[in-house]
């Protein structure tokens, strides 16, 4: 696997690189990673593989779509692990920018993506200008990359419907492939910042995603009380030990749903001591139960 790093060279060499693929008519793909690699991310990895000859992975703790210094600094960075583990999967190149490279006029920004309807409720209300970071740097490495596809996963359901926002709006040459949630044997979903959690938290967490399966369940008729099934298993939640920040029922569009809706999602982001989770569940309305997410 070729690692990129050097700041002086880096653009070149994977242009360069890039360049001799495209030229034997491979087909590449991209998955943009901030690093501290799980089988999660290594599930995208063989996703892309699935999709293109050429498998580029990014490598960036990306400053600007962090709401809170504290949770920058400390977000875990391991990247002699990761290089391990991405080079095991089968990857081609690991593409590790620094923020000099990605920023190189500094943090305040003269231009930025500033994504709209999709941004705004759940994620965006609770951490203002996240969005608009992360699409201003996916915007960056889909420029830089020029990938023929990227792949993302569906736990962070609302940042795949920015991205897709985003390359429709501004008509990036780009198909953008989505991933269903990899979880853990009890049910979580894997992210990098479980390991804040503290054992006892550890085995708190299922209820997590137990309520939303709970909810699918409840909300799958096209005129189920929708709020009273938020607020009993937000109550629920909080009684249980965690901080709910939203659970919400959204269309697949992430609009405010519908008795008129084919497909609904159930979202929440809670915290359990020191760790932020997000989850969510599609599933089919006025079919039973929801699908597996």
């Amino acid at each position: 696997m070729l690692h990129i790093s050097d700041a002086a060279t880096l653009r070149a060499t994977l242009r360069a690189t890039l360049r001799g693929w495209r030229a034997a008519g491979e087909r590449v793909a991209l998955v943009p990673t901030m690093g501290n690699i799980h089988e999660g991310h290594l599930r995208l990895v063989d996703a892309a593989r699935a999709q293109a000859a050429r498998v580029v992975v990014s490598v960036f703790v990306n400053p600007t779509q962090f709401d809170r210094a504290d949770d920058f600094e400390r977000y875990p960075r391991t990247l002699e692990a990761d290089a391990w583990a991405l080079a095991s999967r089968g990857a081609d190149l690991l593409f590790t920018p620094d923020v000099e490279t990605l920023y190189p006029h500094g943090l305040d920004l003269a231009a930025y993506v500033e994504p709209t309807h999709s941004a705004q409720p759940l994620e965006g209300e609770f951490r203002p200008g996240h969005f608009r970071g992360m699409a201003t740097v996916v915007t960056k490495l889909l420029n830089l990359v020029q990938p023929d596809c990227a792949v993302f996963g569906e736990k962070d359901y609302q940042q795949l419907a920015v991205v897709r926002a985003l390359v429709r709006e501004l008509l990036l040459p780009v198909e953008i492939i989505g991933l269903a949630t990899v979880r853990e044997a009890d049910g979580v979903a894997m992210s990098s910042r479980n390991q804040y959690l503290t054992p006892a938290e550890r085995a708190l967490a299922p209820r997590l995603y137990q309520a939303l399966l709970a909810a699918a369940g409840e909300g799958a008729a096209a005129d189920a009380p929708l709020p009273a099934i938020e607020a009993y298993h937000t109550a629920a939640l909080n009684d249980a030990g965690f901080r709910v920040e939203y659970f919400r029922f959204r269309n697949a569009q992430l609009a405010p749903p519908a008795t008129a809706d084919g497909r609904r999602v159930v979202l929440t982001a809670a915290w359990l001591g020191k760790a932020r989770l997000i989850d969510n569940h599609p599933f089919d309305v006025a079919r039973g139960q929801g699908t597996p997410g």
